[in-house]
């Protein structure tokens, strides 16, 4: 599918690290981008740099979807790309011990559940009601393709570490919809993919200790280092431009295999 001025475009999470630099690569390529995010003082300040159009978005609530989603729609028309990056990575484990006192306690299910709220079932709220919309629109490619939809699952889908259990439950879940999905939407001419990348310079890692930092980029085969979210960006514009890659998840770690911690 061709990226151009004619092209709108959908980034949840596009306020900051992969998200971000996904919506300016999309924007510089001409597209018409609305940025849904939680954080509207930055959403807006990168909307606004880009040209694009944003709007506070919960994507773990249904009707705070539905309100953004037809927001851009009036914006810039239904989207013919969506790229899900919203997501949330707390880190606890199963059962912990107090120190105080001794106790085990149980990881709080309260917390697991927002954590598939946002990351599995968000992404999948926003891809399936944006597919709806996609799927009025009239083919752009010789094979009768409409749009594509591109997924963020993460490398601790299958090499989740410790204090890893919601969010590879979650990121796992994102992986494994990706080829019914695909399958599904396949009639209508919507290609799906997943991206599950490794370690990548996003704001998480911004007050990361030097050395701490240097040990992650030593844990990297190759190349060794953390991955630049533009590299995130090029691959989310190779998946568009290529109409063959649809219902796969592909890693983009340098070879990591996450340690159990």
């Amino acid at each position: 599918m061709k990226l151009d001025a004619s092209t709108p475009a959908i980034v949840t999470g596009g306020a900051s690290g992969l998200g971000e630099a996904t919506a300016r690569m999309l924007a510089a390529a001409g597209a018409k981008v609305a940025i849904l995010d939680m954080n509207e003082e930055r959403g807006r300040a990168v909307a606004g740099e880009i040209g694009g159009f944003f709007v506070r978005t919960d994507v773990s609530d249904e009707a705070s979807v539905d309100a953004a989603l037809a927001a851009a729609k009036a914006a810039h028309g239904a989207a013919r790309i969506v790229v899900n990056c919203a997501g949330i990575a707390p880190g606890k484990r199963t059962v912990t011990k107090k120190r105080d006192t001794g106790e085990f306690v149980a990881h709080d299910v309260a917390s697991f559940a927002r954590t598939i709220a946002i990351n599995l079932i968000g992404t999948f709220t926003v891809t399936a009601k944006a597919a709806a919309d996609m799927a009025t629109l009239p083919p752009v490619t010789p094979d009768g393709g409409r749009g594509v939809i591109v997924c963020t699952a993460s490398v601790a889908a299958t090499d989740g570490q410790i204090g890893q259990a919601a969010y590879a439950a979650s990121k796992a879940g994102v992986m494994g919809m990706t080829l019914p999905v695909a399958r599904d939407l396949s009639t209508l001419g919507i290609r799906v993919m997943t991206i599950m990348p490794g370690l990548f310079e996003t704001p998480m890692f911004a007050s990361v200790p030097e050395d701490y930092r240097t040990a992650l980029e030593a844990s990297v085969p190759f190349p060794s280092r953390l991955g630049k979210p533009e590299e995130y960006a090029a691959l989310v514009r190779a998946i568009i431009e290529n109409d063959m890659l649809n219902g796969s998840a592909i890693r983009l770690d340098g070879a990591i295999r996450l340690a159990p911690k």
